[in-house]
């Protein structure tokens, strides 16, 4: 698998995959995340993403390098395969960049030193954002020059959790509001009963899933994929 150039993205067939989900009457982009199976990944629709947790020990959902990169042979053309990880070291992100071959990289933790400006670019760093009801801080934004899309989901340990805890609306609708034109993935407690006022509310680029769709941890159910994807474009129509 080829290095991340200026001119072309790791995996030919995340070329227009943004186009091509919205080809299908979706605005909003959709990553699944912690997918372990290939059913599962098959579901993931065009112009969307799948995420391959790597790395957690004590997480159902991860998985080893090599297992993931089979995964991402068989994802449907022009689908994104995001890397799913915790403080990676320069490594493993090279690792998943060039012999696992995925697109991006959700990055929860520290952003590691040493990586090449491509390497950063195609990195989507997560912001911890206050759950409803608390007074934390609000979260440091990094500049868009660097990264051009962000995660927005609630502290604590979102991948090893499956991403079940959801962040304040509020304070998310102000991050996505304070970067126009930036990519901006809502995450944390969504599932198909509420992600169509999630979008409604927040107005992110995207939204990303996990737990909500799973039949058991690690194990995403193709048909909660769709009802989930079903209620996004519901929520497009009446917008």
């Amino acid at each position: 698998m080829a290095r991340l150039s200026p001119t072309a993205p790791v995996r030919e067939s995340s070329r227009g995959a943004v186009a091509a989900f919205e080809g299908h009457g979706m605005r909003t982009f959709v990553r699944f995340g912690g997918l372990t199976e290939a059913d599962a990944v098959a579901a993931v629709p065009s112009g969307g993403a799948a995420g391959f947790v790597l790395g957690l020990a004590d997480s159902p959902r991860s998985l080893p390098a090599d297992r993931i990169r089979a995964l991402v042979d068989g994802l449907p053309a022009g689908t994104e395969a995001w890397g799913q990880v915790v403080d990676p070291t320069a490594v493993t992100i090279r690792t998943l960049f060039e012999e696992v071959g995925v697109d991006r990289i959700e990055l929860h933790g520290a952003v590691p030193e040493g990586l090449e400006y491509l390497e950063i670019h195609h990195l989507i760093p997560a912001l911890a954002v206050p759950v409803p009801g608390t007074e934390g801080p609000a979260p440091s934004v990094p500049p868009a020059e660097h990264y051009p899309r962000l995660l927005l989901d609630a502290p604590g340990a979102p991948l090893r959790d499956g991403a079940p805890v959801r962040p304040d609306w509020e304070v998310c609708r102000s991050l996505v509001e304070n970067q126009p034109g930036r990519k901006l993935t809502l995450s944390g407690g969504l599932d198909a009963s509420n992600v169509a006022e999630a979008v409604r509310t927040v107005r992110p680029w995207g939204v990303a899933v996990c737990a909500s769709v799973e039949s058991a941890p690690g194990r995403s159910d193709p048909l909660k994929m769709r009802a989930f994807l079903e209620a996004v474009g519901a929520a497009e129509e009446g917008s």
